[in-house]
């Protein structure tokens, strides 16, 4: 059908253009026109001006509401040292799980994990910047300080925070086990005191050796020698030898060997601290491995086979 003379030809095939006539009063102004409207066919650009007004109107959102957002930049923000730290966890978990079962092997991560959160917990109350903790499986778990102590009594406030809430933790387990009654409790709470018992021994990098910087350094020479008894049984075949032990020993001799070597002002300041201080320590120190002591008492599974897989899974966990 051919348009009449009076009405314009869409030759795009899209919708016509619309005519708007001048008032009545202004015979003078020129007809105005209308392009075709956004989206039809005629017009080209239609679906690019569709996008760029998309993009404009979620500016235009995202402006209004963004202060309203902020409240996820934290998130953001921790969410790299999340996943390092609960990525971590959860390969431990699978490793530790391969022989002893998931059961006891998220128990036994969660124990590390609250060891480690005493250590993050005192350094930052101390002012310390430090890391997320990292897991490595058979190996324990580490936080790593990003500014070194100021002083022996820095080291050893940091040092005792794990133990401290390890033995928390361990007392936590005992707790329920009385409640419930059930032996995986008791075994978990074993496996607790034995693993912040072994962190107490004053050798190098074990928290033992942190916090006898405090008291005396010359309690690392009393502590490598139980570490090297502890060494020396296994080898006798009480227990197969460790590998983690061996490790310890040989990465604590640099500061066994400090202690026959001269030292400068600095490192004789370092070790200076408050009488005072120095005996809240040393009682904190003895009583936890006191009370450590008689959980893993208390805590003792009468059967063999629980009683050799709760010390064994302790024995490779040891070493935060």
């Amino acid at each position: 059908m051919e348009p009449s003379s009076g009405s314009p030809v869409n030759r795009g095939g899209g919708i016509p253009p619309v005519v708007v006539r001048p008032p009545s009063d202004r015979p003078d102004l020129p007809p105005l026109r209308q392009g075709p409207v956004p989206g039809g066919r005629g017009g080209g650009s239609g679906r690019r001006g569709g996008v760029w007004g998309g993009l404009a109107m979620a500016g235009i959102l995202l402006a209004k509401f963004g202060a309203k957002l902020k409240f996820l930049a934290p998130l953001v923000k921790w969410l790299p040292a999340f996943l390092k730290t609960g990525g971590t966890m959860l390969l431990s978990i699978a490793a530790y799980s391969m022989a002893w079962g998931w059961v006891f092997a998220v128990g036994f991560v969660l124990l590390i994990f609250i060891h480690e959160l005493g250590h993050l917990v005192a350094a930052r109350r101390l002012g310390l910047k430090v890391g997320a903790p990292v897991f490595i499986p058979f190996m324990g778990a580490l936080i790593a300080l990003k500014e070194a102590p100021r002083n022996a009594w820095v080291e050893a406030v940091v040092g005792i925070g794990g133990p401290a809430f390890g033995a928390a933790s361990a007392v936590a387990c005992y707790a329920v086990f009385l409640l419930t009654g059930n032996p995986f409790w008791s075994a978990l709470a074993y496996v607790a005191c034995f693993l912040n018992l072994f962190n107490l021994v004053p050798v190098g990098f074990l928290d033992g050796g942190r916090i006898a910087a405090a008291l005396s350094p010359w309690l690392w020479v009393a502590g490598y020698a139980v570490m090297g008894g502890y060494f020396a049984l296994e080898v006798a075949g009480v227990r197969p030898p460790s590998f983690l032990v061996v490790l310890i020993l040989l990465l604590g001799l640099p500061r066994l060997f400090s202690l026959f070597r001269a030292r400068d002002e600095a490192a004789r300041r370092y070790y200076e601290v408050e009488p005072r201080r120095r005996m809240a320590m040393a009682l904190a120190y003895f009583g936890l491995i006191a009370l450590l002591g008689l959980g893993m008492r208390l805590s003792h599974v009468e059967t063999a086979p629980a009683r050799d897989q709760a010390t064994g899974i302790a024995a490779v966990g040891a070493g935060r």
